[in-house]
């Protein structure tokens, strides 16, 4: 049997918080010297109630900063906590070379998110573009007895050594994408995804390698509100 670390199995658990949450607005979480999680806390969220997540991975060579812009406004708008971890190296380790330091700084940004807010464990959705979105569907998952929703955009590719839980899934991609083919990527996931059972919301748009508002306004609609369905 795979070493759990090694098939990504995140060191997370839920719990009642036992720290004060965090008043609304963009905050460093304080656990790394270097690029460290930040946290996006809407107005009107009751840390007291069970509160929706989503956890946002950065593509290749990118950052906290340069993803935010995907899901921030969505996230003041529609009330959800909005993490977004940062890879230690360039880009996420199961690209370079396998689960590693990125899942242990993942799983530690998680376990300072609910030691302040009390989260819902049926609305935690993992998101991402690019690199992220591979490492959204890899870690997703391996780890679907903590995320209930997946948003994949524009990944390059999957690797699954479990299987656990049984998250949705909001598939997009591209079709004019010159840096991720969808021939050799979306369209080669989704079918062996709706085999092994995945609930699939697919969606091919004329596009380029870049996340498209409109879909992403879907993605969202999605997560918040399950009204939609897989195609």
């Amino acid at each position: 049997m795979i070493d759990p670390d090694l098939a990504g199995r995140l060191h997370f658990r839920h719990r009642l918080p036992t720290n004060e949450p965090l008043p609304p607005g963009r905050h460093a979480l304080g656990l790394f010297a270097e690029r460290d999680a930040v946290l996006v806390v809407p107005e009107g969220l009751d840390p007291r109630r069970p509160c929706p997540l989503v956890v946002l991975f950065h593509g290749g060579g990118g950052s906290a900063e340069r993803i935010l812009p995907m899901l921030e406004a969505h996230a003041r708008a529609e009330r959800f906590l909005l993490l977004v971890p940062q890879s230690l190296f360039p880009t996420w380790d199961i690209v370079i070379a396998g689960h590693g330091p990125d899942r242990e700084r993942v799983a530690a940004a998680l376990n300072a998110v609910a030691d302040r807010f009390l989260l819902d464990p049926g609305r935690i959705c993992f998101a991402g573009h690019s690199d992220g979105g591979s490492y959204t569907l890899s870690l997703g998952l391996a780890n679907g007895d903590v995320a209930s929703h997946l948003i994949v955009s524009s990944a390059g590719f999957l690797s699954v050594h479990a299987q656990v839980g049984a998250p949705r899934i909001f598939l997009s991609h591209g079709t004019q994408d010159a840096q991720i083919p969808i021939a050799r990527s979306a369209r080669v996931h989704l079918p062996k995804l709706r085999e092994a059972g995945y609930d699939v919301t697919y969606v091919e748009y004329d596009g380029p390698h870049a996340h498209q508002p409109p879909v992403v306004a879907q993605a969202v609609a999605f997560f918040v509100s399950g009204r939609t369905r897989a195609a």
